[in-house]
């Protein structure tokens, strides 16, 4: 029988896409309060990947990712995403020019992939609790992210891939520091 271990605190990121830049600064106050300070936030990124949300949030968009600096516990990921699914209510009755002027998609990373939360069941996604779904987006090998048949689009591009690059180096050095705190307090 295989030993239980204990499973490290993950990376939280969140991808915002948003129908107007303006909207980026009160998604990232809301998200700092829930969530804690930022480390690291990607460039402004055109969405032109696909037409999927034209009709829900207009023919221009851009995504932004925030990643932050708290780590968490895996199992935490349902919430968060019933949380942004909540934020992203309120924000639409604040800015009601188009039906969906703001999309949040929480996820974590650990060492060796990517995951992202979905409220949408499919063959290739887990029933996390409470109608969230886990996807394993990316896995990292070979010191890049490879792709699966089911990986978006734009989570293959080069912008989305240095974001994750970042963080994943900004992830490792916290696991790196709390490895360290460990053995001190063990000693």
């Amino acid at each position: 029988m295989g030993a239980i271990r204990q499973f490290n605190p993950v990376k939280l990121f969140i991808g915002v896409l948003v129908s107007h830049s303006k909207l980026i600064s009160e998604v990232e106050k809301r998200l700092l309060a829930a969530y804690g300070p930022i480390d690291h936030r990607s460039p402004l990124i055109p969405f032109d990947f696909t037409d999927y949300y034209e009709a829900e949030m207009g023919d221009i968009i851009d995504r932004v990712f925030f990643s932050f600096e708290r780590l968490i516990e895996a199992d935490h990921l349902p919430e968060i995403k019933r949380e942004t699914n909540r934020l992203e209510k309120e924000l639409a009755a604040l800015f009601s020019s188009v039906k969906r002027p703001v999309n949040l998609d929480p996820g974590y990373m650990e060492q060796a992939k990517v995951i992202l939360a979905s409220t949408k069941n499919f063959y290739h996604r887990l029933h996390l609790s409470g109608g969230i779904f886990g996807e394993v987006t990316m896995h990292f090998k070979n010191n890049t992210y490879q792709f699966f048949p089911w990986t978006y689009p734009d989570y293959q591009s080069k912008e989305y891939q240095e974001f994750f690059l970042k963080i994943r180096h900004i992830y490792r050095a916290q696991l790196r520091t709390m490895c360290a705190l460990n053995q001190e307090d063990a000693s």
